[in-house]
């Protein structure tokens, strides 16, 4: 995955230094530099698990659930409570929000959570 990051920055690089052995040593110092974050990164992700902080642990299941229900409000709550108001006669000016912030959260998370499935189908462990 890193190569795909690495490879174009590569490429642009070869094109401006003409040297190879310039060229294979900063190569090789991209890369390296790359693997540091990746594992500086990773460390990180190691510390933050073993935090016993609820909040720290729980944010992305908060905003999962927050998603969650804004959709279910969105499309089911919403709907069946103005079917149900309008056909008691109430008239009540039900709040409404911009699905379009939401969903551009929701879609980000739920690329998330996929491409984590496809992972942990195919055995990817980080490295």
């Amino acid at each position: 995955m890193i190569d795909k990051l690495i490879n174009p920055v590569s490429k642009i690089v070869n094109k401006f230094v003409k040297d190879k052995d310039l060229q294979a040593k900063l190569d090789h110092e991209l890369k390296t530099l790359f693997h540091e974050a990746n594992l500086a990164q990773i460390e990180l992700l190691k510390e933050d698990a073993k935090s016993t902080n609820w909040f720290q642990n729980s944010w992305r299941p908060f905003v999962g659930w927050t998603c969650g229900v804004a959709m279910a409000y969105h499309f089911v709550i919403q709907p069946l409570l103005i079917t149900i108001l309008t056909a008691t006669g109430i008239q009540v000016e039900l709040p409404d929000f911009d699905f379009a912030q939401l969903s551009t959260i929701l879609m980000a998370m739920l690329g998330m959570s996929g491409l984590r499935s496809f992972e942990k189908t195919k055995n990817v462990h980080a490295k």
